[in-house]
């Protein structure tokens, strides 16, 4: 081999490894720098930090607490919902808000439009819920378009909500596939993602921020993201922990619990509110599926008197997550906002849909607020539209 070939076969070789290496994005994301909080400023920008402002006080900064609920919103959940949290007002007189990441399948779309209409917040838990976390850490950003912008569609659809309302996603079982899932979200358009758990910033929590700079949280579950993603806002899940010192993402996934008494359950709950409440009043999650409240009988009577609780103290305010957001991009002391989230007369006229899931032919029922789709709504088309 001449001298001329060996070196080309050389530098042939070195550039298919520098191909082989994975790349940030499809977009060749740049690698995310250190915050300066001197430059990256709220509301555009915001450093991860357990800091909110040196200009609010501790004791000024009202305690936001984010009541959630995954998965499909069904007749069942939706009364628990009704009985604990609608006709709760918070100190500044606007209505409590829960926020819902729904999944699609076996939701009753009727129910999703009532919660809207009622001021709770909308967001999106996939269309499929895969239920393999392998599924979700190497899933591509077209898949996440997929799952999730045909989501946003089919919701705004056949919710009949408003489309610009839906703001927020969470991914299946929290499994963060690095950058993939933010630069997905951005695409969709979507604002803030709330599926990542943190261990390390619980007590004092982590606030809300953007991720055009390095974050300093924890990535228990999945993989971190590493690029700079301007525009893409985290809601941090600040991690419960049971009865033996174990952390928990979820309410009902802690191990642990002190007992299956009423009185033990509100006092665990409390002892973790004021992790939050008694340090830096990061906003406080408390996550859960409301099918817990089906697992034992006094899980739902619990729940109740923790809220009675929160709602008690003079600056504890109930919002869904993008609210929070908001707060932490232009925070203030006391009241945290000028106006209350709009309620609107319920619209909806219910539809029970009879229709045959294309890619398992099983039968499924759904009801819907617009007219019934030709067949099943589902992954590729999202609005059951014949193919």
């Amino acid at each position: 081999m001449k001298l001329d070939g060996l070196y080309i076969l050389i530098f042939t070789v070195l550039v298919q490894n520098v191909l082989s290496i994975p790349q940030i994005s499809k977009r060749d994301l740049q690698l995310a720098g250190t915050c300066d909080p001197t430059i990256c400023k709220p509301p555009s920008c915001r450093c991860a930090s357990t800091t909110l402002d040196d200009k609010v006080p501790i004791a000024q900064i009202p305690q936001l607490v984010m009541l959630t609920f995954d998965d499909a919103v069904t007749a069942l959940n939706y009364e628990y919902v009704e009985e604990a949290i609608n006709g709760r007002v918070n100190p500044d007189g606007c209505p409590a808000a829960a926020t819902f990441f729904v999944s699609h399948e076996y939701t009753d779309y009727s129910k999703v439009h009532n919660l809207w209409a009622d001021g709770h917040e909308i967001a999106l838990h996939s269309i499929t819920h895969n239920h393999m976390s392998a599924h979700w850490k190497n899933v591509t950003v077209d898949d996440l378009i997929a799952e999730f912008g045909g989501q946003r569609e089919m919701m705004a659809h056949f919710a009949k909500i408003n489309y610009d309302d839906i703001k927020g996603m969470r991914l299946p079982l929290f499994e963060l596939s690095g950058n993939t899932s933010f630069e997905a979200m951005l695409k969709v358009g979507l604002e803030y993602d709330s599926s990542w758990p943190t261990q390390h910033f619980i007590s004092p929590g982590l606030w809300p921020y953007s991720l055009e700079y390095q974050s300093i949280q924890d990535c228990p579950i999945g993989k971190c993201p590493t690029a700079s993603i301007p525009g893409a806002w985290v809601s941090p899940l600040l991690n419960w922990v049971d009865s033996e010192g174990y952390k928990c993402a979820m309410v009902d996934a802690c191990g642990y619990l002190p007992g299956e008494d009423v009185e033990s359950l509100v006092e665990w709950m409390i002892k973790n509110f004021e992790h939050n409440y008694n340090t830096n009043r990061a906003p406080f999650g408390v996550y859960i599926h409301a099918a817990w409240f089906l697992k034992g009988e006094n899980y739902f009577e619990a729940y109740m008197k923790f809220l009675d609780y929160m709602d008690s103290l003079p600056d504890v305010y109930f919002v869904g997550t993008h609210r929070a957001l908001q707060y932490a991009r232009n925070p203030r002391a006391g009241k945290p906002f000028d106006k209350c989230e709009p309620l609107r007369t319920p619209s909806c006229v219910p539809k029970l849909c009879q229709l045959v899931k294309q890619t398992t032919r099983e039968e499924r029922w759904m009801t819907s607020c617009s007219p019934c789709p030709a067949v099943y709504p589902w992954l590729g088309n999202p609005l059951g539209q014949n193919m």
